[in-house]
C-alpha cells in the first residue's frame, strides 16, 4: 500500500530536543523561563525590531496587536478579503468594522488599488498581510498610510525569514505579528510573536497578554488582558528553530524549484509567482490554482489526490463570504472576484521541511494525472 504524504511534516533536527531538556532539567517549563526573552530578542533581531513580546499563538498575536492600537469603536479597518478569519475576527473583537480589500489573481495578496479605493473619512488602519510566500507591494500602500494618518497592522504569520526589496518582513507595522504553528518556517507547536519598534507600545502589549496585572499590586487591575503567555518550552523550541532559519528559507525556495521543474509546462494549472521586482518568493506553501477550463474545483482535486495519498489543504476562503460576519452584518456589500475564483480553485500540496524529493516527485505525478 502507497504510503500517504501529509501537506506538512516539520523538520526539528537541530538543537530542539536538548533545549527541551534544559528546560526540564531546570524546571523552567512555564512562562518565566529564560528562553522566553531569548527567544523574543531573536525573533526581534530577524525582523529588524526593537521589541518581541511571545504569545500563544498567531491568532491571539492579532487580537493584542490590534487592541493595543486603541482605535475609537466603529472604526475601520481595511483587510484583505483572501486571508485567514484571525484577521477579521481580531478587528472585530476590537468593536472595529472590517473593510475587504481583492487580491492580486498573480501574486494572491492585496492590491494599492483596492486599499486606496477602500479608504473612507472612517479608515483608522490597513492590515497588510503577506499570502502565501510573497509579500504584499508594500511602498505605495506604505505611502497611502502616511497621506492619510493610518496605522498599519502587518501579520507575517507565513513570512520568517520573507523580505522586501531586502528589509525583513515583520519590520513594517506600527505592530507586525508572526505564528509559530507547525507548518511555519520557525514553529513553537503553537505559538506567536507581536513585534513594534515603540517602547510604550510594547509595555502594554506585554500588559496585555499577562491580563494585566500590575507590579505595585498585581490582582488588581485596570483594564481586560488577555492569558496568552508563551511557556519556556515552546520558546526553547522557536530558539533552535531560529537557529535554522537561513537553512530553512534555502530548503523552501528549493522546494518550489522541484515542484516548478516537474509541473513545468502542464496545462490547466497556475503555478506560484516564482519572484516580483521586490522578492523572491520564499513557497511557505506551494500552492495551485485550476485553470477555468479544468471540469472540477479545488475541492473535488483535492479529493482526487487523496485517493493517491497525497494531503492538500484547501486556499482561504474570502472573508466577504464568512457565515459568522455576513450574521454580524459585516462586509455585506463586497464583492471580490478574484479572491472568490481562488477560494474555489485553489489548494496547495504537500510543503512541509521534512519532504523529501521523491515526495515532491510523486505528488506532482499525483496532480499531473487528475488533470490528464
Amino acid at each position: 500500500m502507497t504510503s500517504f504524504i501529509p501537506v506538512n511534516t516539520p523538520l526539528l533536527d537541530g538543537n530542539e530536543a536538548e533545549y527541551l531538556a534544559e528546560c526540564v532539567r531546570t524546571g523552567w517549563i512555564s512562562s518565566e523561563g529564560p528562553f522566553i526573552k531569548r527567544f523574543e530578542t531573536e525573533m526581534a533581531r530577524v525582523a529588524g525590531r526593537r521589541h518581541g513580546v511571545a504569545v500563544t499563538n498567531g491568532s491571539v498575536a492579532l487580537d493584542i496587536a490590534v487592541h493595543a492600537l486603541g482605535l475609537e469603536p466603529g472604526a475601520e479597518v481595511i483587510i484583505p478579503t483572501f486571508t485567514i478569519i484571525s484577521c477579521a475576527a481580531a478587528v472585530v473583537r476590537a468593536g472595529l468594522v472590517p473593510v475587504g480589500v481583492d487580491c492580486d489573481p498573480g501574486t494572491w495578496n492585496m492590491t494599492v488599488e483596492g486599499v486606496e479605493a477602500a479608504i473612507t473619512p472612517r479608515t483608522r488602519a490597513i492590515m497588510l498581510v503577506h499570502i502565501y510566500g510573497l509579500p504584499v507591494d508594500l511602498d505605495p500602500i506604505l505611502t497611502l498610510a502616511r497621506k492619510h494618518d493610518l496605522k498599519i497592522v502587518e501579520d507575517a504569520a507565513e513570512m520568517h525569514g520573507q523580505t522586501y526589496r531586502g528589509a525583513p518582513c515583520g519590520s513594517f507595522g506600527d505592530v507586525s505579528t508572526f505564528s509559530f504553528y507547525p507548518n511555519k518556517h520557525v514553529t513553537t507547536g503553537e505559538g506567536g510573536m507581536i513585534l513594534t519598534d515603540d517602547d510604550a507600545l510594547s509595555d502594554r502589549l506585554q500588559s496585555l497578554r499577562n491580563l494585566c496585572f500590575q507590579p505595585q499590586q498585581r490582582f488588581v487591575h485596570e483594564e481586560l488582558g488577555w492569558n496568552a503567555r508563551m511557556t519556556n518550552l515552546q520558546a526553547a523550541l522557536g530558539v533552535a528553530q531560529i537557529e535554522q532559519l537561513p537553512r530553512t528559507v534555502e530548503l523552501k525556495r528549493k522546494l518550489g524549484r522541484l515542484y516548478d521543474e516537474h509541473l513545468e509546462g502542464v496545462a490547466g494549472i497556475r503555478r506560484p509567482v516564482a519572484r516580483t521586482n521586490y522578492a523572491d518568493n520564499i513557497y511557505w506553501v506551494y500552492a495551485i490554482v485550476l485553470d477555468d477550463d479544468v471540469p472540477f474545483d479545488a475541492k473535488e482535486a483535492m479529493r482526487r489526490l487523496a485517493e493517491k495519498g497525497i494531503g492538500t489543504r484547501p486556499f482561504f476562503w474570502c472573508m466577504h463570504e464568512q457565515p459568522v460576519l455576513r450574521r454580524m452584518g459585516y462586509m455585506l456589500d463586497e464583492a471580490h472576484p478574484h479572491a472568490e475564483r481562488i477560494a474555489r480553485r485553489g489548494f496547495y500540496l504537500p510543503s512541509g521541511l521534512a519532504l523529501t524529493e521523491a515526495e515532491i516527485a510523486r505528488s506532482a505525478q499525483a496532480l499531473k494525472e487528475i488533470l490528464a
